[in-house]
């Protein structure tokens, strides 16, 4: 039935009755459709006739039984002369007359009371019935039928009455009503303030952090003073955020306007905070000055303190600095080394690939009695794993093993299997994986990362595909990592439209694509000879703001010179000039190679100049950070 969509509450009442009633009973045969149809043709105009006034209904009954009676023949007699019937109707008006002023004047005393009345005196047949409840003490109204022998008083006085009950139940609720509603607004107003004084702060916070021109304006109109009374939270917030995404300047403007507020205390903990993240950002400098800062406000400098400000200098590189900084920590009482700071020096020199300070730092620290814990055993396994050697990386994992406050986890998993799958060392791998989950230890997001990236690189699409089925299985979410391997082993399968849609994929999914995606792309390209979609490439970059770095560039360049395109691998050069990148010995040697590969000899020569004036970068694709 097409028009079954479109029932309303009231008319599904209906539906319900008769849909009970038998399709065909002998009685009745066939009734029930004609029954809906005509209820049906009833809902479509909206039950006009409850609209109509009494009088008006009692007009059109009389009209149409005088037309049956007409059409019948018949007279029906009621036993009443002309003038005694209009003697009935004047009454029944004056009713009706009564009733309109008593309800006019019971509306005066509410507000809206006579649409009130009208609604409680004249009710839809189910809508109110159903999102009303009844009145606990009403009693059901009794039709009272008009006789001219009797008086008319009667029904008019009952019905005042059931009038006047519900206008009391109806004021009963308004004032129940009245007081929830008051309730909720005075927390809605509380929560409004609340939100409007941190905004307020926060808008106060991001005008001072504005230039000093700016600055020195607003302050003349608001007033010098304003910016001493900010609030705790939300300067600490806003530091906090800054110290998160490091942007290390501007949490520096903060940390100065959150010293000149007037319930300012030197605090150990934000200084510790400020410097790591100074070291992050390679500023030891700007540390080094926060960290004299802190002492100079008679803050407590613990080893914390000192292992912070050795961790700026050993991730800048200044092992000087930072071997200095632990000798001068083993003489001060308070500020003895642990064994975190040793580990954060460990990594700092593994990343450079300094094993022999690594062993000097580990003879030092067993000869200080301070054991490894998992996060230096972990670091050494990955950093010997990288450095493909896996004999060093087997004896540290068997020495964790042997240690009874060390257990490995699923970082020291990571680890190991990444060191075998890089160097194609599959099977080694999935023992691997096999043992340490045999052990009680479960794989997370960074694991099928792995996994996936050293079956897409040496080719197994079909152990990729079951790691992917896995994933899909359990609900784990991709990564913009994941996304990264998977674009690169289907492109270098030569599936462009998988890689493709993975990408359209990446994009739906409001994750921001990066320099290694953009590279995965360029050399699918280039592979399959593309260069109208290396072009499309192009023009992605130049609406977003993907922060491009000397790796792409040089795939860009590769790319362009397999197709034989010298001309764009040419124009490569300045377009990194005017985005301020300096080609590097892998760009020269790219396009020298590309050039004696065209036959283009003359023009390789004159790079070869240029190579050795040129910085040397790292000539592989960047990994991804798993």
């Amino acid at each position: 039935m097409p028009w079954l969509p479109h029932l309303t509450l009231n008319n599904l009442f209906y539906f319900q009755v008769l849909s009970s009633f038998p399709e065909s009973t002998p009685s009745s045969p066939k009734k029930t459709p004609i029954l809906l149809r005509a209820w049906y043709s009833r809902s479509l105009f909206g039950f006009q006739e409850s609209t109509m006034t009494r009088g008006n209904q009692r007009e059109k009954d009389r009209e149409r039984a005088q037309a049956r009676a007409g059409n019948k023949g018949k007279t029906k007699d009621d036993g009443l002369t002309p003038e005694q019937r209009r003697e009935r109707d004047g009454k029944a008006l004056q009713e009706k007359a009564a009733k309109k002023a008593a309800q006019a004047a019971a509306g005066g005393n509410t507000a809206g009371g006579v649409q009130t009345a009208t609604l409680s005196t004249h009710p839809p047949p189910f809508l109110l019935a159903v999102n009303r409840p009844p009145a606990p003490n009403l009693n059901p109204v009794r039709a009272w039928p008009v006789s001219a022998s009797k008086s008319q008083t009667s029904a008019p006085n009952q019905d005042e009455e059931e009038e006047t009950r519900s206008l009391t139940v109806i004021e009963r609720r308004r004032e129940k009503e009245g007081g929830v509603a008051s309730a909720e607004e005075s927390n809605w107003r509380e929560t409004r303030e609340e939100v409007n004084r941190k905004i307020a702060s926060r808008k106060a916070i991001s005008v001072i952090l504005r230039r000093e021109a700016t600055k020195a304006f607003i302050e003349k109109k608001r007033g010098p003073n304003n910016s001493k009374k900010l609030l705790p939270r939300t300067v600490l917030e806003a530091l906090h955020e800054r110290i998160t995404a490091l942007r290390w300047e501007s949490a520096l403007k903060v940390f100065e306007l959150l010293r000149e507020q007037l319930w300012y205390k030197p605090n150990s903990a934000i200084y510790i905070k400020l410097i790591v993240m100074l070291g992050k950002c390679k500023q030891p400098e700007k540390a080094r000055e926060l960290f004299q800062a802190m002492s100079d406000e008679g803050c407590v400098m613990n080893h914390e303190a000192y292992t912070a400000l050795l961790s700026a200098y050993s991730r800048s590189g200044l092992f000087d600095k930072a071997f200095s900084l632990l000798e001068e920590m083993k003489d001060t009482p308070i500020c003895h080394p642990d064994v975190q700071t040793y580990s954060i020096l460990i990594k700092s020199c593994l990343h450079v690939f300094a094993f022999d300070k690594v062993r000097v730092l580990l003879s030092d620290m067993a000869s200080r009695g301070i054991r490894p814990n998992t996060v230096t055993y972990n670091t050494l396994i990955d950093a010997y794993g990288k450095a493909k050697m896996f004999q060093e990386m087997e004896m540290t994992l068997v020495e964790m093993l042997r240690g009874k406050d060390c257990e490995p986890d699923v970082w020291t998993m990571n680890s190991t299997i990444r060191a075998f799958g890089s160097s194609g060392q599959i099977e080694t791998m999935e023992k691997c994986y096999e043992k340490f989950q045999s052990a009680g230890i479960q794989p997370n997001i960074k694991t099928f990362n792995i996994l996936l990236d050293s079956y897409g690189k040496t080719g197994n699409y079909e152990k990729m595909s079951a790691v992917m089925e896995y994933m899909q299985k359990y609900h784990y979410s991709w990564t913009i990592v994941t996304y990264n391997v998977v674009i690169d082993a289907f492109g270098r399968a030569g599936d462009l439209k998988q890689m493709e849609y993975l990408f359209r994929l990446m994009r739906s999914e409001r994750i921001k694509p990066s320099c290694v995606t953009l590279c995965s792309l360029v050399r699918a390209y280039g592979q399959a000879g593309k260069p109208e979609k290396i072009a499309g490439v192009l023009r992605f970059i130049e609406n977003s703001d993907v922060t491009l770095d000397i790796v792409f560039f040089n795939c860009l360049v590769d790319a362009y010179g397999r197709m034989g395109c010298f001309a764009e691998m040419k124009g490569v050069l300045e377009t990194m000039k005017q985005k301020g990148c300096k080609p590097d010995k892998i760009t020269y040697r790219t396009m020298m190679k590309a050039y004696s590969t065209g036959g283009m000899f003359s023009h390789a020569k004159e790079l070869r100049h240029l190579v050795e004036s040129a910085a040397g970068t790292s000539s592989r694709m960047p990994k991804p950070d798993f």
